[in-house]
């Protein structure tokens, strides 16, 4: 009898047979999904990656054939030669493969399975340590697959796209020089050079930009990147870029070299056509309307600026208020409408303020509109001045039965707290989709918006000074190279940030290529020539070599892949993730390592082990 995989080759996979190929002999290889035994005749399920085929042993196949299909259990992997047969009345509609089942003629047991920890399904309520403990066995399930493979079309589809459009593919090194600023590096000591240390990079900025000044011209990688920082939803210690770098642009350039990949990304993954050009809003537009830089834009409630008003009303008789009466800056009075029709109780709206504190927040001012313009359910009300509130009224646009919610005080705590309010109340009020959840094929579900000019310096409270708000690389706009010395923070800059959904799915910038502007903006941030030799040397030389202009952007592949695949974190987009405390359940990494190995490094650790 021929032999499996020597002689027998597969001839489908698991979810492709139809009743196009009844009467085919075909040969499967895949996992025992579920088994029945009805007597004589015993069923199973078989899975791969593509899906389930039903594959039933009849009584009268034979003793030794029958005696395999009585030993299958769970999760053994197995080799199955048959005919296929239509199912007819029996048909499974919710399979694509249900119209048929496969009748087994020979079969062989590749490898037995012990008994799995969990049951390799797609609805399971095991807890995610258990299933990172055993992420081959998590990654057999449908579910768990599916973002995996839509991240495989992902890599194809960016490649494609880039490589038809001059791109080359080129890498850069993982081990670097640490240089300050940014996030966290991870370091790693270096055998050769006792004493010294490689950072793992961070992302490939300075060396895709010596790849301009190298005469490459456009640039991709799809890239490793490593930060040591605190894990969260949307985090780990380390990620995947698309990371593209282009001589010879504009901001604009860029954009339409990106919304194009992006858009290819949809249209094979969803179907769907992703209207362009992509929305542009302005930073300090963003930040002033939804508080942060990264607006979902897929419902309204914006945040009205109050300061000009209260300041105008000399406080608007309001004590809390009294400070605004004369504007200091990084001072703002900010409001948000939630409408009548939102229905919020008491309880609610008093829930509302424990939400506030819990963001730091000392309190949540807010008032009710009554059909007189009035406020009520407010100790804002006693005080008011009936042409503040007037005014207020109008320019929240406040109808009889809104709710009025204020913050006010520093800008960012402001910003901070209405922002995620806002977000919470879109959620409560079904404005937006919980997570995951919504119709993806509908192109009103995908909200893409380019943020363009911030400032490239934002200023440090605690070593009281300018520091740049991205990186100090990034090209200021021209009519505000004037600023550098005399106002810092009013230099605007070619950065820009792409956005979806309240996602930053990719940011990026146009490069300072002059190095005498680049003298300046280091000037600005009180970084001296040789300073900033001793940081960037190599760069700020290659820069001196007639360096192009140039620009690019960094696309978050786990982010996109996330979006795209409607997956609730990042971990279930990344074949083998880190916990939250960025550690291998599985592996069980990080680990300790042997005395002899630190010694090698010219390593000591201060950590004592538990006696």
């Amino acid at each position: 009898m021929a032999e499996f995989i020597r002689e027998l080759k597969r001839t489908n996979s698991c979810g492709e047979l139809t009743s196009r190929d009844v009467g085919r002999e075909v040969v499967l290889f895949g996992w025992v999904h579920h088994r029945r035994d009805h007597g004589g005749a015993v069923f199973i399920d078989l899975r791969d990656r593509a899906g389930i085929t039903q594959v039933v042993f009849e009584e009268d196949v034979g003793k030794e054939l029958s005696d395999l299909a009585h030993e299958l259990r769970l999760e053994y992997c197995l080799g199955v030669r048959g005919k296929v047969v239509s199912r007819g009345a029996n048909a499974n509609p919710k399979l694509v493969t249900g119209e048929i089942e496969v009748h087994a003629i020979q079969a062989q047991i590749f490898n037995r399975s012990e008994t799995p920890p969990f049951l390799v399904e797609d609805r399971t309520d095991t807890a995610e340590e258990k299933r990172l403990a055993y992420r081959y066995l998590d990654l057999r399930r449908p579910a768990a697959q599916r973002p995996l493979l839509i991240r495989s079309r992902m890599n194809a589809a960016t490649r494609r796209v880039l490589h038809e459009r001059g791109f080359l593919e080129l890498e850069t090194p993982f081990l670097v020089r640490y240089t300050p600023g940014g996030a966290r590096n991870f370091l790693v000591p270096s055998r050769l050079s006792p004493g010294k240390f490689y950072a793992l990079a961070e992302s490939p900025q300075l060396f895709k930009q010596l790849f301009m000044v190298s005469g490459f011209d456009r640039y991709f990688q799809i890239v490793k990147c490593f930060r040591d920082e605190d894990m969260r939803l949307d985090r780990q210690p380390e990620f995947t870029q698309i990371d593209l770098e282009m001589s010879f642009v504009t901001q604009d350039d860029v954009f339409a070299v990106v919304e194009e990949l992006v858009a290819t990304l949809w249209k094979e993954n969803h179907g769907i056509e992703i209207p362009r050009p992509f929305a542009r809003m302005t930073y300090e537009h963003s930040m002033r309307e939804y508080g942060n830089d990264k607006p979902d834009l897929r419902f309204d409630m914006k945040h009205v600026d109050l300061t000009d008003i209260v300041a105008g009303h000399r406080g608007a008789g309001i004590p809390m208020w009294s400070s605004f009466a004369e504007r200091r800056p990084g001072q703002i009075v900010k409001a948000m409408l939630v409408p009548a029709s939102a229905g919020l109780s008491r309880t609610e709206t008093d829930k509302l303020e424990e939400i506030a504190k819990g963001m730091g927040a000392k309190g949540l001012a807010r008032a009710k509109v009554d059909d007189q313009g009035n406020w009520t359910q407010s100790p804002l009300a006693k005080s008011i001045a009936p042409e503040a509130r007037a005014a207020i009224n109008a320019a929240v646009s406040a109808k009889p039965g809104d709710l009025i919610l204020f913050q006010f005080g520093k800008e960012s705590a402001v910003h901070t707290v209405l922002a995620n309010l806002r977000l919470h109340l879109g959620k409560r009020l079904e404005l937006i989709p919980e997570y995951g959840t919504g119709d993806p094929k509908a192109p009103a579900s995908w909200r893409f918006l380019w943020v363009v000019d911030p400032p490239l310096f934002e200023y440090d409270e605690e070593s009281k000074k300018f520091v740049a708000a991205h990186h100090a690389f990034t090209r200021p706009h021209d009519d505000h190279v004037q600023y550098l010395e005399t106002d810092p923070g009013r230099v605007l800059c070619y950065r820009y940030d792409l956005v979806l959904n309240g996602f930053e799915i990719g940011g990026g910038s146009i490069r300072l290529h002059d190095p005498l502007v680049q003298q300046r903006v280091f000037a600005a941030m009180g970084i001296g020539p040789e300073e900033a030799e001793k940081k960037f040397g190599f760069l700020l030389q290659a820069l001196r070599f007639g360096a192009p202009p140039h620009g690019g952007i960094a696309l978050g592949m786990d982010r996109l892949a996330m979006l795209l695949s409607g997956a609730e974190s990042l971990r279930d987009v990344i074949p083998f993730p880190k916990t939250q405390k960025g550690t291998d359940l599985m592996t069980d990494a990080p680990n300790e390592v042997e005395p002899h190995q630190l010694r090698e490094l010219h390593v000591a650790t201060t950590v004592r082990k538990p006696e």
